[in-house]
């Protein structure tokens, strides 16, 4: 069973089975995943992989990560963690250990809780391409669910409750 990410009734929401929350995307909305752009803000139309979950141990209780399906792979974060979004670097949507030299993301944030937790999704990893999208994640939303860069996001209470249930084949399906 997929995880549906669609707008109803002018709000986004994720859906899986019969259970339903609301999430945010992209600031500056949607758009088919061959025109995503590095930088655009907007979220990617299209389905994907859940690859990979990430978490701050320090914030993420083992109650929690308890509770994350075993359907996929689950591994701490630490505080040199961080993603190149730079298209020119061979490392492009990539995990890097920061520092790093080209434009890259820190994932370990001590502002905010948005990348407590993190489901690493499929987009444009196989093959790269350079400049069409990087670190889109589903993660956790900040406050009121302000809008993202471009990955999807819930209030942590339902991103842990959505990750319980997902299964291997499970795939995230951003409908624009």
């Amino acid at each position: 069973m997929d995880i549906i990410v669609q707008v109803v009734n002018g709000n986004w929401q994720a859906s899986y089975g019969d259970k339903i929350w609301p999430c945010t995307i992209g600031k500056n909305g949607t758009v088919p995943a061959k025109e995503k752009v590095e930088g655009d803000g907007k979220t990617p139309i299209g389905s994907w992989n859940l690859t990979k979950v990430l978490y701050r141990a320090d914030r993420i209780s083992l109650e929690q990560r308890k509770a994350i399906r075993k359907a996929v792979e689950i591994a701490p974060l630490c505080q040199r963690d961080g993603w190149c979004d730079e298209p020119e670097d061979p490392y492009y949507n990539k995990a890097v250990i920061v520092p790093y030299t080209s434009s890259h993301e820190i994932l370990w944030k001590e502002q905010e809780n948005t990348y407590d937790l993190i489901g690493l999704l499929s987009h444009n990893s196989d093959p790269v391409i350079p400049g069409q999208g990087s670190a889109i994640f589903l993660h956790v939303a900040k406050p009121e669910l302000t809008p993202t860069e471009g990955c999807v996001a819930l209030e942590l209470n339902n991103l842990l409750e959505l990750l319980s249930l997902i299964e291997s084949e499970s795939k995230i399906e951003v409908i624009g």
